[in-house]
């Protein structure tokens, strides 16, 4: 007979293994299907995230952004560092070291909260009083069934039509994360988050790095003003060659490495040639392969699981989270969408605030906000109020040699509730969590700016620009 569950989350990523936990924990029987598979070929948790994005990138930066400052900043703090080098093949080892830490501890988690993981390809065969499932593993295929199914396969990285991903010379994400050599030239196509944070991971390590964009403006969604100082640094001291508004044409693989034919915004053929390509155009959801036809779940256009605000499906007692619906594709947001169905499933009230997720970019300076734009509001004809402060003159980010960038909040005119906050700096990523918590609980920015900070601190630049839109900063 086939084994029966409360809820099967599909997929292990951060949406599917925390809604699975939280299932678990409000004393479902729970089970969560995942096909992943290390370059060996053993099963792991994690999803792309774990495994080939989030966290593996994160740690590449880190490594690069150490070597850099060894090279470049440690002389104004009287420090001489003769020989510096690098070992490339040390730094990855150390990134999978951290992965393997991370998918073992959800396999941990799985175990303390009585998660059953079901190791294989997991689709829907058929509906009824129970949802029949089928996962299709190395030697079976065994045939399961649920009260609660919640979908949560995650995305996977775009590709441009007719060219080959090879990850050795023309890479997505996970090709860019495993460069067995540092390319002299390292061509890049896409200004986003994943071509700007590996894109200077390589530079920073000592690459020329030029990226592409199709976009005529920069960081589109971004404050503007966070993106004019973006560009600023990156193409700056960033030492990133960033081309807008670019048609990309026939890339085709040479003796030398990679060779893109495209054409800039004024019209000019050009070429761009490359030792490697890294291709970051944007995700795709993994909604191939789900058995949606066998039960009638609805699929949008793009690919994208339909469903209402609380994540619920076109079919009963069906739930899709993550990537694999409508909203961003950050993990965190999908973390909040499986603590939410988790929660409505053990009927309870759970809830995703989703003007309260914060976006993060982890260059340098690192990029983060939550609410609003400025350009939104002026769209929207909101009255609103601004204020602005410069990590310039703060001791701290002084102290730390640290000091780019500034912090932005945008409040109701009327009734000062925060609209907005933006950050382009150092710890912008840790430091925006106070403006999720005050949008969250509705604060205004005098809140914020009646709040004692810490002195010295970073964090005293989210109260002097909060202390902005009163035109009262205290120190500057």
């Amino acid at each position: 007979m086939a084994r029966e569950f409360d809820v099967v989350v599909i997929g292990a990523g951060p949406a599917g293994y925390i809604a699975a936990i939280r299932a678990a924990q409000l004393g479902l029987a729970t089970a969560c299907i995942e096909k992943w598979r290390t370059p060996d070929g053993q099963y792991a948790l994690g999803g792309t995230c774990l495994n080939v994005g989030c966290i593996p990138s994160k740690a590449l930066l880190e490594s690069s952004e150490n070597y850099e400052r060894t090279l470049h900043k440690l002389a104004a703090h009287g420090i001489t560092a003769n020989g510096v080098s690098f070992d490339l093949k040390a730094m990855l080892a150390r990134k999978e070291g951290i992965v393997r830490k991370m998918t073992a501890g959800i396999a941990g988690l799985f175990k303390k909260n009585k998660v059953t993981w079901l190791q294989g390809h997991g689709r829907f065969v058929s509906g009824g009083t129970t949802w029949k499932l089928e996962v299709a593993g190395d030697k079976a295929v065994e045939a399961i069934e649920a009260k609660h199914v919640i979908v949560a396969t995650g995305s996977r990285a775009r590709h441009l039509p007719g060219v080959e991903i090879d990850n050795r010379l023309i890479c997505d994400n996970e090709g860019a994360l495993a460069f067995d050599s540092l390319p002299k030239r390292l061509g890049v196509i896409g200004a986003g988050v994943i071509g700007l944070e590996l894109g200077s991971v390589w530079r920073r390590l000592g690459a020329e790095v030029r990226i592409l964009e199709a976009l005529p403006e920069f960081l589109g969604a971004a404050d503007e003003a966070i993106a004019e100082e973006a560009w600023r640094v990156f193409t700056g001291k960033g030492g990133l060659a960033i081309e807008l508004g670019v048609k990309v044409g026939a890339v085709k693989r040479a003796k030398s490495g990679v060779s893109v034919a495209y054409t800039t915004a004024d019209g000019k053929a050009a070429t761009l040639d490359c030792d490697r390509l890294i291709v970051s155009i944007g995700r795709v959801p993994n909604t191939e392969g789900l058995g949606a036809e066998n039960v009638g779940l609805k699929i949008d256009e793009r690919g994208f699981i339909e469903v209402d605000k609380n994540c619920r499906a076109s079919l009963p007692r069906v739930y899709a989270i993550g990537d694999v619906v409508r909203g961003p594709m950050l993990a965190h947001k999908g973390e909040d969408e499986g603590v939410m169905v988790a929660e409505i499933i053990a009927g309870q009230h759970g809830h995703v605030n989703y003007d309260a997720i914060p976006w993060v970019m982890y260059t340098m300076p690192e990029i983060a906000w939550v609410g609003k734009t400025e350009q939104q509001l002026k769209a929207a004809g909101a009255a609103y109020r601004s204020g602005r402060f410069p990590f310039a003159y703060n001791g701290r980010a002084l102290g730390r040699d640290e000091s780019e960038g500034f912090i932005k909040i945008l409040a109701d005119a009327e009734t000062d509730r925060i609209l907005g906050v933006h950050a382009i700096g150092s710890l912008a990523s840790e430091l925006i969590a106070e403006a999720v918590v005050a949008i969250e609980f509705g604060a205004s920015s005098e809140d914020i700016a009646r709040i004692c900070h810490a002195h010295p601190s970073m964090s005293e630049v989210m109260r002097e620009a909060a202390l902005a839109v009163d035109q009262r900063s205290l120190n500057g």
